[in-house]
């Protein structure tokens, strides 16, 4: 053959080591805190929705960008949670999960020596997403142990080739619900530098200690320059239903429809029938939601610390990221393959969030997205870990 077989940018990441923990965790029979899918039923009135539309015949292809109703409901959620006034007709596009909306937009955006400005650490399909779209990634450092930025790194991190940064608001993996006056300081820069912000806020409404979600499209200057990604996953304990979002001006939607449709045509139709059910459901649902998901990382958070980890509980999403120095290690690959292997308990290595591998070799996630008794049960083999140092 006279050319490679692969391509240059298939060989520059490897598969997901969040889902290779899963695999692990199948194969050792261990309790899965690593993949953030909840073990718990999702509402049942949103699965008699869903039911009802297959019944329904609802099974051929929606509209592209999505069903008409189902845009219509994503907009009136905008409206009274993120402040925002959407028009569903010319600034929604419904994709395959929120993971093809960040890859949609990247695409749309990106050409040849373009940057985009990533945390360190970031959600790990985010680095493979720039490279799939040719885009040079450029990343600044979220601080232990409260995971914040100093505005000083993340100004050095623009400059006049930045094309968009990708903020995770709650974060994945540390928790981070960032503040309206960090927020700020991100849209200051965005403006100064004419740069599109690309918001992940699937965890918009898993949010503790009553803390405010704050959407960066809401301030000033921002709503043309910004792409705000979201979806039923998360919020509706439905991740594998496959349904995001993304709430643009009309001039980028209309390239994101375009290049979503070559991606993958459209998300499930019932699916999508369901999703006009779930965005109006009512408000006290939310408040029950996060109050519950509140109740499960104190749980585990407490637990965590007894046994010997040091960790700042998060303030949003369902992760924590825990230091693993005292147990006598620096190599979280190793201790998370001894944490599944022997103690039946699957994690994610904290090096897979970060380019810079050595950053996060103190470090593993944990996710809490469980049912209590699999928390225990994680919990109690836990214990068997040593403090050494």
């Amino acid at each position: 053959m006279q050319h490679p077989l692969l391509s240059q940018k298939a060989t520059r990441f490897t598969e997901s080591v969040i889902r290779g923990m899963s695999i692990e965790a199948a194969k050792y029979k261990a309790v899965n805190l690593a993949q953030g899918m909840p073990d718990f039923p999702a509402p049942p009135e949103l699965k008699a929705a869903a039911c009802r539309a297959i019944e329904s015949d609802i099974n051929q292809y929606a509209v592209t960008w999505g069903a008409r109703g189902l845009r219509h409901a994503i907009a009136e959620h905008a409206g009274w949670h993120l402040g925002l006034t959407v028009d569903p007709e010319t600034e929604i596009t419904v994709t395959c999960g929120s993971t093809e909306a960040m890859l949609v937009a990247l695409l749309s955006l990106i050409n040849p020596g373009d940057e985009v400005i990533l945390s360190q650490p970031f959600y790990e399909n985010y680095w493979p997403d720039c490279v799939l779209a040719g885009a040079i990634p450029r990343f600044f450092p979220m601080h232990a142990p409260d995971w914040t930025f100093d505005p000083d790194e993340l100004a050095a991190a623009f400059n006049d080739r930045t094309k968009a940064i990708v903020l995770c608001n709650p974060n994945n993996p540390t928790g981070t619900v960032f503040s309206r006056a960090e927020l700020e300081q991100v849209a200051a820069l965005c403006r100064k530098w004419d740069v599109i912000a690309i918001t992940d806020e699937i965890y918009e409404h898993i949010i503790y200690d009553g803390r405010p979600h704050v959407a960066l499209a809401s301030l000033e200057g921002m709503r043309e320059r910004s792409v705000t990604i979201g979806g039923m996953s998360k919020t509706y304990s439905v991740t594998g239903w496959r349904v995001g979002t993304m709430i643009a001006p009309p001039a980028l939607t209309h390239a994101f429809r375009q290049v979503h449709d070559y991606v993958s045509i459209g998300a499930a139709a019932p699916l999508q029938e369901a999703g006009a059910f779930a965005y109006r459901m009512p408000r006290d649902y939310y408040t029950k939601l996060s109050a519950d998901y509140q109740g499960r990382r104190d749980r585990l958070c407490s637990a965590l610390l007894d046994v010997g980890f040091d960790l700042v509980p998060p303030h949003g999403a369902y992760y924590v990221m825990a230091n693993i120095e005292a147990f006598g290690t620096t190599d979280d690959v190793a201790f998370a393959r001894h944490l599944v292997r022997d103690l039946g308990v699957a994690t994610v290595p904290g090096s897979s969030f970060f380019h810079d591998k050595a950053l996060g070799r103190q470090y593993i996630r944990f996710c809490f997205c469980k049912q209590d008794s699999t928390l225990d049960a994680a919990i109690e083999r836990l214990r068997k870990l040593q403090v050494i140092v």
